[in-house]
């Protein structure tokens, strides 16, 4: 399935389109401009929160609310939006907060993606919940970080992921890929043997954008090295310079020896997130939710899969990770009930029905009996730095024409080096915008 190099195209016309697109950034404006005349919620009709979980998370989610409503008398409404992802749920979100229809209570990404309703106000300090629950002392301390604004903790923590390799084990020994790869050359030739072997090595699906963005952020953590990507990502150097052109080349080449999912900008991602179990990818880069959502209820044996953190080359291997925490909008008829219904959710006892294996919650590390690869991540979360996912790291008008971008490249419309000059006038344009 080896696909060949396609002609490319700089398309200026084009391109001025989707960088004109990054000009503006009207979350926050059009937010803070309807926030003080949304209706606030009734408290007498219950809690509403809304998540974007799957159908088997949001069945787990609903009874640990029953449980909560019997242990309380307080009813929840659960709405879910499954499979939107970073892409997609804040525009949902933000179009219900707009619609008169806020939740009391959502889940969200931290970082960029749940900042803009914080500075719109419509968010509220939880610092005295965390106070009256000891939030702090039960919660991860990188993860109340990363749900902290402007020194204002407007987010419980839920989840503190990381991504790595997740791999079809049997794939990888019947290939002749005897251990997982150590250095990105190993990496690379893993690759060629998988493929020779006739499965695609690597599983990624373009919709939405932030899937395959996960291969281009390793990539780019491969070519710049840690302090180089830190400084990308805040936009305190350069985009336009050779590390990135090197990642953008190296983006195109997986795809052009046919290393990732053949026709993937068209794939959505959970398909292809979970086709190294079905056996048509040998891995696939994704966090410890893959071991509850995927390998555990295909019923095969735990031992045929694998996981292993992604060689960089460098001294510092890092891993890509994010945050996510759930927040309470200032339209919320009874903050106090929503937050005992936060404290429910955070304990390690609903963390363990709810399977959460990637929990902010100090006491519910995964089982390493039941889930052993997730309780592996846990380890290899203390002992290998975290960058930010690049769509955390990035408002989401930034990350939307980024993933624009690495379209644009993956199709053969924009070379690597003018990849990189776009990018860096994209994030040039949110830098003065700030």
């Amino acid at each position: 399935m080896t696909s060949s190099p396609r002609p490319r195209s700089t398309r200026p016309q084009a391109r001025r389109g989707f960088l004109a697109g990054a000009l503006s950034l009207p979350a926050v404006a059009s937010l803070a401009s309807c926030a003080s005349g949304i209706a606030t919620s009734s408290a007498a009709e219950g809690l509403t929160l809304l998540t974007y979980d799957d159908i088997d998370a949001a069945n787990l989610l609903r009874e640990q609310l029953t449980a909560f409503e019997d242990k309380t008398g307080l009813s929840t409404t659960l709405d879910t939006v499954p499979g939107s992802g970073a892409a997609q749920f804040p525009d949902k979100l933000r179009t219900r907060i707009l619609g008169g229809n806020a939740p009391d209570i959502w889940r969200i990404w931290g970082g960029q993606i749940a900042q803009p309703f914080v500075d719109a106000d419509l968010t509220i300090d939880l610092e005295k919940y965390y106070d009256s629950y000891a939030w702090d002392a039960v919660l991860s301390g990188s993860g109340v970080e990363g749900m902290t604004f402007h020194g204002e903790k407007h987010g419980a923590p839920l989840n503190v992921a990381s991504l790595g390799a997740w791999c079809n084990a049997r794939i990888f020994e019947e290939a002749g890929v005897s251990a997982p790869p150590v250095t990105y050359d190993e990496l690379e030739s893993a690759n060629d043997t998988i493929l020779e072997y006739g499965v695609t090595p690597a599983g990624f699906g373009g919709k939405y954008g932030w899937h395959i963005m996960r291969l281009f952020e390793f990539l780019l953590e491969v070519t710049a090295g840690p302090e180089l990507h830190d400084a990308l990502l805040l936009g305190e150097a350069n985009w336009d310079q050779q590390a990135v052109v090197e990642a953008f080349d190296l983006f195109l080449t997986w795809d052009s020896r046919g290393w990732i999912t053949e026709g993937a900008l068209g794939v959505a991602p959970a398909d292809a997130e979970q086709s190294f179990v079905q056996g048509t990818s040998a891995y696939t880069i994704s966090g410890p939710w893959i071991e509850t959502q995927y390998i555990a209820p295909s019923g095969q044996p735990r031992e045929e899969f694998s996981t292993f953190l992604l060689p960089t080359g460098h001294d510092d291997v890092r891993h890509s990770g994010f945050i996510e925490g759930l927040m309470i909008s200032t339209t919320c008829g009874n903050p106090d009930d929503a937050a005992a219904l936060i404290d429910h959710i955070l304990r390690p006892e609903t963390q363990a029905a709810l399977q959460n294996t990637q929990s902010a919650t100090l006491e519910a590390a995964p089982d390493p009996e039941e889930f052993p690869l997730s309780a592996q991540w846990a380890q290899i979360r203390e002992e290998s730095a975290i960058y930010t996912i690049q769509d955390q790291a990035f408002p989401k008008a930034v990350a939307d024409s980024y993933f624009a971008l690495q379209s644009d490249v993956l199709q053969g419309n924009s070379a690597p080096s003018q990849a990189a000059r776009d990018m860096q006038q994209i994030v040039a344009d949110w830098r003065d915008s700030q």
